[in-house]
């Protein structure tokens, strides 16, 4: 991270410092509730979630009603806002996330490939709460790197890695030297965790709810390559909004990488589903390339 601090990184820091160590003051469970309902009530208005979670909706939802996409909207930016507060929680949410029961078709696959020692590529999404994963399989026998973009604002970005860092390690940035680590933690025989809903104009075409979304490759293809077992992994949050399930969907077949991803896409769909207001709708997923535009003739929302 650069070293040059500008007085507005300065004020952001400080304000987002302020509020994340005044919610850290309260109760476990206040906190995530309270810290949830002020990402759901003021933040999400200003920061124009509610209106892109509403763009998302009608795209791939057009038959949705107002009031219903209304209603997700509000939840999806609650959860949004535990999951922030949980991931500054450290051991506490830890602590939570480690009773989560892990459940799914996959789960003997998975356990098969650590009895093995095969490298395994574990995809999630953004979904209830992605690091639940890192915090129970971490502790649980499977132990694995994972990616993390760093922040623009350098002074904030210290001490989220330093709260990513406490939930499990080893964390790498997205740059080479970080990609290259992962990798090599991968090729010695090693877990990966990968959020893989996450688009790149630069990826493929594929599809996503019927829609056409780029989507990277390297996951599938580090998976080929270093014949690891790729299989997606979930961390749902429970109805009582503090605690979580695991959901381990079957293993995808090493294959082509393009038809892996477009597995993946397909399980990740089924289970947004199941659960709309989990997803982080406030994502661009289907923000494309102008290329792709012209080719697909669609207008997705921006």
């Amino acid at each position: 991270m650069t070293d040059r601090v500008s007085i507005a990184d300065k004020v952001q820091n400080a304000f987002a410092r302020g509020v994340l160590g005044g919610a850290l003051m309260l109760p476990y469970a206040f906190r995530v509730r309270f810290v949830g309902a002020v990402v759901s009530r003021l933040v999400a208005p200003v920061a124009g979630w509610n209106t892109r979670v509403h763009k998302n909706l009608a795209y791939v939802y057009p038959e949705m009603s107002k009031e219903e996409r209304t209603r997700i909207a509000r939840a999806v930016s609650n959860n949004v806002g535990r999951t922030l507060i949980e991931i500054y929680s450290g051991e506490e949410f830890v602590a939570r996330a480690r009773t989560s029961p892990v459940a799914g078709p996959g789960l003997a696959a998975l356990a098969a490939a650590r009895t093995d020692g095969r490298p395994i590529v574990m995809v999630t999404a953004h979904l209830g709460n992605y690091d639940a994963v890192r915090s129970k399989l971490s502790r649980e026998g499977y132990p694995m790197a994972a990616l993390y973009r760093p922040m623009k604002n350098p002074r904030f970005h210290e001490h989220y890695l330093k709260a990513i860092s406490t939930i499990a390690e080893p964390v790498y940035p997205t740059d080479g030297k970080g990609i290259a680590a992962l990798i090599k933690h991968l090729k010695l025989g090693g877990i990966i965790g990968i959020v893989a809903d996450v688009g790149s104009r630069k990826a493929p075409l594929l599809r996503f709810f019927d829609q056409p979304a780029h989507t990277p490759l390297s996951a599938a293809e580090w998976a080929v390559k270093y014949d690891a077992l790729m299989i997606p992994v979930f961390g749902l949050r429970e109805p009582d909004g503090l605690t979580f399930r695991l959901h381990v969907a079957e293993a995808i077949p090493n294959g082509d990488p393009a038809e892996m991803m477009q597995a993946y896409n397909d399980i990740v769909e089924e289970i947004v589903r199941d659960n709309p207001e989990q997803w982080f709708w406030v994502h661009r997923r289907w923000k494309l390339s102008k290329a792709a535009k012209i080719s697909e003739a669609a207008t997705p929302p921006e």
